[in-house]
């Protein structure tokens, strides 16, 4: 798999670029620069690979934004060891981040081809992310609790689901709204299973896909 100097120089100018933005996080800074974002790209994309910008890969969803990337992940507050739920694999990038972290990963996604070619990518690039295809809304009851859930797409509302797997102290990320801007939420669950909600501004994503629109795009 092809890294060159070329793409790393790449990555340290992208770095200096999402700092300006607000990114602080060292271990969420080193972890993109570690990641070679143009492998999770389709070839036409590759020039464009480390740029802030989000690209369309395919099956109407997006590998997003690198500063959207960094600031979930900041915002999750991840520890090494930390078992993290992703709703929404996409490309295999944003998982990537996050197992390059230390986090445990696992992650649902919703189209069939997508999550084929993000597990075989992620098991290219030795990212020991555990994948599943299936109906994120419902999480992975079976692997839960979880230290932190991630949703990598715009959700009409909160899934009662996915704040029922959250661990006491454990922390939800999920842009929440309908249209084309969310409102980036951050959840913690208290020890006494109360929940804390932060906002932190606008962000756009593809919508999360729901059951009756599974079902009518599958009819």
């Amino acid at each position: 798999m092809d890294d060159s100097f070329k793409h790393q120089a790449l990555r340290k100018n992208l770095i200096a670029e999402i700092k300006r933005k607000g990114i602080k996080d060292i271990a969420v800074l080193q972890a993109i620069e570690k990641v070679p974002r143009h492998l999770f790209m389709d070839s036409s994309f590759l020039k464009f690979a480390y740029q802030d910008t989000a690209f369309q890969i395919g099956e109407g969803q997006t590998i997003s934004q690198p500063y959207t990337v960094a600031r979930q992940s900041e915002l999750l507050e991840i520890r090494k060891g930390d078992m993290v739920l992703e709703i929404g694999t996409g490309s295999g990038y944003q998982s990537a981040v996050l197992s390059a972290m230390g986090a445990k990963v696992y992650s649902i996604e919703r189209h069939k081809k997508l999550y084929e070619k993000a597990k075989v990518m992620l098991e290219k690039l030795g990212y020991p992310v555990k994948c599943f295809y299936g109906d994120g809304y419902k999480g992975l009851p079976t692997f839960a609790p979880f230290d932190r859930v991630i949703v990598t797409a715009a959700a009409p509302y909160i899934p009662q689901d996915l704040l029922d797997q959250l661990k006491p102290n454990g922390i939800l990320v999920i842009p929440e709204g309908t249209g084309n801007v969310q409102v980036m939420k951050k959840i913690r669950k208290t020890a006494d299973g109360k929940y804390v909600t932060q906002e932190f501004g606008n962000f756009s994503f593809v919508p999360m896909i729901n059951a009756t629109d599974w079902d009518n795009k599958n009819i």
